[in-house]
């Protein structure tokens, strides 16, 4: 039969092409998709899907279900709690007590109570980036993790997104595969220049030597700043130095950086200390100078003095009276403390307040300011690659721009035309 002129024929839909339909909930309108899709085995079945927030999610979803009944069956997905698959992932992991310690936190404060109870089956990209700008606009939680009102910071976020996205990036790779492709893929958390790190506030050489001269009198702890100072080493190596790590020599010595403390937080029991390798995962073996020896000589000769235990090769050279780890986070309190105590007493001429942490950078910014070579300060502190040193420190190397300047200029007054005798022609 010849369709009437101006006519047009609706087009039917081929058999398991499926479709999207919507649906009411409680909390508003959600969609699902159905279609008839080739399974592994070879059998044929009607599948339908529910709980997404959009027709284009349900509709995305049912083409990747097509495409996979194609190219050799499609799988069923699972049927668990995004909750309950984190749970479970968390336990697979073998990660480094501190890290383990810090999934397990971010998991059960700042994914599970938004998302934990979506099928993930049904977690879409446009479901993960609503968390993310949940956490940034009120997602921080006091102790008891009740929420504080707060939002979290961008670079927490970005943390949390880091997480989620790789506890679904293994859910895909799971065989069979649990969800057909990571919904975290294409969510939006925050950039990598809004999660920037802290502002650092390194000292110069004088504000430097202002605060040992002063600590030198009347700090108790004057052997760790200086250490800290002259090494450019993290807190958490520092507090897991043992005296066997020391090595002086007749004019100078080095110092073996092979493991690190901190401090690891599990819900329900407390806060424990926790020793285990370095940030990167290898050791460094850092020179000192006759005066860092020195100190330490001394240091080593006054805690001898206390206990001949506190002097013993396996002896924590910065531990308690007990011999066991100092806290790394009251030790940096004692920082702020002692800082402020100098402050105090030298009055104009006292240093800024920086962290503790910022000792590291004003060691690295000292040494590439004097023009040391981005590989060595990048050995000394133990970075992965010189790159990330130089990321890093890149306000900190050396440019001379006085003498780019004046090179430019003299190009130019060379490439300019010389002077022409009267009447010459040009």
């Amino acid at each position: 039969m010849i369709p009437l002129a101006g006519k047009t024929r609706t087009r039917r839909r081929s058999p398991g092409e499926g479709g999207a339909y919507s649906y009411k909930t409680g909390t508003g309108e959600r969609w699902y998709w159905k279609a008839t899709v080739t399974q592994p085995d070879g059998s044929v079945r009607q599948v339908a899907r529910r709980g997404f927030e959009t027709k284009k999610a349900a509709q995305d979803a049912m083409r990747e279900a097509l495409l996979a009944s194609s190219r050799g069956g499609y799988a069923e997905p699972s049927k668990q709690t995004t909750g309950a698959y984190l749970a479970g992932w968390l336990l697979s992991l073998r990660l480094a007590p501190a890290t383990m310690a810090s999934y397990r936190k971010n998991v059960r404060l700042h994914i599970t109570p938004y998302i934990g109870e979506i099928p993930l089956a049904s977690l879409t990209s446009t479901r993960i980036t609503r968390l993310y700008r949940e956490l940034e606009s009120g997602g921080r939680r006091d102790g008891r993790g009740e929420l504080e009102g707060a939002g979290l910071s961008a670079r927490t976020v970005r943390y949390v997104a880091t997480i989620l996205h790789k506890a679904l990036a293994e859910a895909v790779a799971a065989e069979p595969p649990l969800i057909p492709r990571n919904p975290a893929a294409k969510a939006k958390p925050p950039t990598a220049a809004e999660a920037r790190p802290p502002e650092m506030h390194p000292w110069n050489a004088a504000q430097l030597s202002a605060f040992l001269g002063w600590s030198a009198r009347e700090s108790t702890l004057h052997a760790a700043w200086y250490v800290l100072a002259n090494t450019g080493m993290r807190r958490g190596e520092l507090l897991d130095l043992q005296w066997r790590d020391f090595t002086p020599g007749v004019h100078a010595g080095t110092i073996s950086i092979r493991r690190s403390v901190g401090v690891v937080r599990n819900a329900g029991e407390g806060a424990q200390v926790v020793s285990g390798p370095t940030k990167t995962g290898t050791s460094r073996v850092v020179d000192l100078d006759p005066a860092t020896v020195e100190i330490l000589r001394a240091w080593k000769r006054e805690r001898g003095a206390l206990a001949l235990s506190l002097a013993r090769d396996d002896a924590l050279i910065f531990g308690d009276l007990e011999g066991g780890h100092l806290h790394p986070e009251r030790f940096s309190r004692t920082w702020h403390s002692h800082l402020n105590r100098c402050r105090d007493e030298l009055g104009a001429d006292a240093p800024p307040v920086i962290r503790l942490h910022d000792l590291r950078h004003t060691h690295a910014t000292l040494l590439l300011s004097a023009g040391e070579p981005v590989k060595t300060v990048q050995e000394r502190l133990g970075h992965r690659s010189p790159t990330i040193t130089m990321t890093v420190y890149a306000h900190a190397l050396p440019g001379d721009q006085s003498r780019a300047a004046s090179r430019f200029a003299a190009l130019l007054d060379q490439a300019q035309p010389g002077p022409r005798a009267a009447g010459e022609s040009r």
